[in-house]
């Protein structure tokens, strides 16, 4: 069995396009992308790509050029990801979900140029809005209706006309249809694939402040390498991979769409997750890889309409994202047959450092070991200097070719994640067993996982703050049998004020997505503050805590 070391040596770093060629020369006639019933051979998907990337550097778009993705699960993520980055350019992702302020800081901090998105008016107008601030100069924008099938199309034209957007269509604004007048073929760019940043992907790192951590090419063909090995036992130019996770978030990017493309599978679309459709396209399509959070899966588990569909073709599902609790592993998969493992990974190790085996050999509660070229350590928590032994408690660090470059425009914070040896500090205390089995014990961090999605309390507390009546907060993660964790806010509110509890959470409907919003609100007239004057999360933490064990009890 390989070390690390040989691994790391062996692999030699590739641009990300090359891939999708690859796979293009290979598989070309095999289906690529199945949207709503609608089905792009990898050749048509090449096709596009070329066209799109023509189309783009006549834009201006190349090295250096950001680009951002504000798009749900269609085809155009993946015609605009693999077509940005053949040129040059990077991809910025966002969160389709996001509220204007959120989008309009991610495009500044990441210095987008051009936003490409769709045509529905619920992701358009925030997009327009943010563009007529000056944030970015161009729109791309991509009609819903030609990604569907003809009835649907038809269907969509006819009773959905109220969500899609009006739009003006002057300079600022490009038709994709236009977009691939401009060539059917771009030159690629010369990459360096070792510095060259691919995508911007935006996370709270270990401090809970958004930031764009630099993803090269060589960070995510090193994690692609890394995950064809994982699934070594994939059947190429077969498979049929359930994309219902957001390629927008970093997860989903390489374990669902990157992996697809490696793979020569067939990627079966889900713009989002609704339970009856993702049911029947798992049983009409026969999806036989599936990687999801613990909230799809113990959704699945516990719905009555589960037995109604059959689930047995698939194979090979990995979680991520938050803990997998052992009965929901279980149960999900004594009804398909599958095997379902956990694995763990960050946005800045492009995602995936650790994942349990895809047999029945995989421990449940542990994450698993290191995936190939993967070297973690375990250092004292109050002495980042001092490694701890095998089955001590200790922070978590990464070390391998999927560890990100840098934070964009974050030295500072860089250099306090990454340390001197190459190391990524997680932030999260685990330990590690003789056999290299890891298991996760706390979280160093405030970051919230919810769903599988980081929430930042920063962001929920400054939302909450732009109510006039409140005077302090403090955001916490508590723990939510569905989601994992949700947030829970204490609030202070000034001195003559009120403020119900629906009040204040139809309030921040408008500058907070869905996802963000509290599970719980409780107003306090003091909030717990240090010895200096800072507002402090600690003591909250701990009342939270001893409340569910009074209640266990």
């Amino acid at each position: 069995m390989q070390t690390a070391e040989e691994w790391i040596g062996a692999f030699k770093p590739r641009p990300i396009y090359d891939y999708l060629k690859d796979t293009v020369d290979r598989f070309g006639d095999r289906p690529a992308v199945d949207f709503m019933g609608k089905v792009w051979t990898y050749g048509e998907l090449g096709e596009l790509v070329e066209k799109t990337a023509a189309g783009l550097k006549a834009m201006g778009v190349g090295p250096g050029v950001h680009v951002g993705l504000c798009l749900p699960n269609t085809p155009y993520y993946t015609i605009f990801y693999f077509a940005i980055l053949k040129i040059g350019g990077t991809v910025a992702n966002f969160n389709p979900l996001y509220v204007e302020r959120e989008i309009a800081f991610q495009a500044r901090d990441a210095d987008v140029k051009i936003m490409v998105t769709m045509d529905l008016k619920m992701i358009y107008d925030k997009v327009e809005a943010v563009r007529l601030e000056k944030t970015y100069d161009k729109i791309i924008v991509c009609p819903m209706a030609d990604c569907l099938p003809t009835i649907k199309k038809v269907l969509f034209s006819l009773f959905k006309r109220k969500e899609i957007a009006s739009i003006t269509w002057d300079a600022a604004h490009v038709p994709f249809s236009d977009l691939l007048t401009k060539g059917s073929h771009a030159e690629a760019a010369n990459i360096d694939p070792a510095n060259d940043i691919a995508v911007l992907q935006y996370t709270g790192g270990t401090t809970g402040v958004p930031k764009g951590a630099m993803l090269t090419h060589k960070n995510l063909a090193a994690n692609l390498e890394q995950m064809r090995d994982v699934f070594c036992d994939a059947r190429l130019g077969e498979e049929k991979v359930l994309c219902v996770l957001p390629f927008f978030h970093v997860f989903a990017m390489t374990v669902a769409q990157n992996l697809a493309v490696i793979l020569g599978a067939e990627m079966v679309l889900q713009p989002r997750f609704e339970l009856k459709a993702v049911l029947d396209v798992i049983g009409k399509k026969k999806v036989t890889l599936f990687p999801g959070v613990p909230t799809i899966f113990t959704a699945i588990n516990n719905s009555p309409l589960t037995k109604n569909f059959d689930l047995t073709s698939i194979r090979l599902c990995l979680s991520g994202g938050a803990p997998l609790p052992v009965e929901v592993k279980e149960k999900f998969e004594a009804m398909t047959g599958c095997i379902l493992v956990e694995g763990y990974g960050l946005t800045e190790s492009s995602p995936v450092a650790c994942v349990n085996p895809l047999d029945r050999n995989s421990r449940a509660g542990s994450i698993g070991r290191p995936v190939p070229g993967t070297m973690v350590k375990f250092v004292d928590i109050e002495d980042r200097t001092k490694e701890v032994g095998k089955g001590e408690k200790g922070e978590v660090c990464l070390y391998g070719p999927q560890i990100m470059k840098g934070y964009w425009k974050r030295e500072d914070a860089t250099a306090d994640t990454i340390d001197a040896d190459g190391y990524l500090h997680t932030g999260d205390v685990g330990y590690q067993e003789e056999d290299g089995f890891i298991y996760l014990v706390d979280r160093i961090k405030d970051l919230i996982l919810c769903s599988g999605y980081n929430v930042y309390p920063r962001v929920i507390e400054e939302a909450i703050y732009l109510h006039e009546a409140v005077d302090e907060t403090i955001v916490i993660a508590v723990p939510d049998e569905y989601r994992g964790q949700c947030p829970k806010a204490f609030v202070k509110l000034k001195e003559g004020k009120s403020l119900t509890e629906d009040e204040l959470m139809e309030f921040l409907k408008g500058h907070l997505s869905k996802i963000e919003l509290p599970s719980f609100v409780e107003f306090r007239s003091e909030l717990p503050k240090t010895m200096v004057g800072k507002l402090s999360k600690k003591e909250l933490v701990e009342e939270e805590a001893a409340k569910r064990a009074a209640a266990g009890a």
